[in-house]
Parts: structure tokens; C-alpha cells; sequence
């Protein structure tokens, strides 16, 4: 039993290997960019921070605000177990 867990943990070591070693191949450039401290965008491109250029406020229309809102009915909770048992 011993054999079979430790042969199954090398299996999935092997697999979580394979895994990073498939996604440094697909994605070399950006994780090593990363891992130097470059980001993942060039300073030239990269988004700049600062203002909106313009601000939209979001406000209810009137014929939004006054409609009319359903009213909930309240409901008394039976209990689970009966009186007489």
C-alpha cells in the first residue's frame, strides 16, 4: 500500500512539473518579464494612471423611483417536530 501511495505521489510531481515546465513554453516572455520586475506591460505602452477623462453619475429616472414596490407577506415558521410527539 505504501508503494502504490509513494508511486502515485511521483505522479503527480511529475504532472505539476510538466504542467510549469508547458506554461513556461507558452508563456516565456511575460513570466520571465515578471520575475525580473519589468510587469507585464513596457513602460511605453503601459496604462497610464491619472484622471477619467470624463465622470458619468448614475442617477433612478422618475418613472423608476415612483413605482409602486411589492410588500412582502410575512410568514409564521411551523416548527419541525409536532406538538405531540
Amino acid at each position: 500500500m505504501v508503494q502504490v501511495a509513494a508511486a502515485l505521489l511521483f505522479v503527480a510531481a511529475g504532472l505539476g512539473v510538466t504542467v510549469i515546465l508547458a506554461m513556461l513554453r507558452n508563456n516565456e516572455d511575460a513570466i520571465l518579464s515578471a520575475l525580473m520586475g519589468e510587469g507585464a506591460f513596457p513602460l511605453d505602452i503601459a496604462p497610464q494612471p491619472g484622471p477619467a477623462s470624463c465622470r458619468v453619475t448614475l442617477r433612478r429616472s422618475a418613472a423608476h423611483r415612483d413605482t409602486s414596490r411589492p410588500v412582502r407577506a410575512t410568514v409564521r415558521m411551523q416548527p419541525a417536530i409536532s406538538r405531540a410527539a
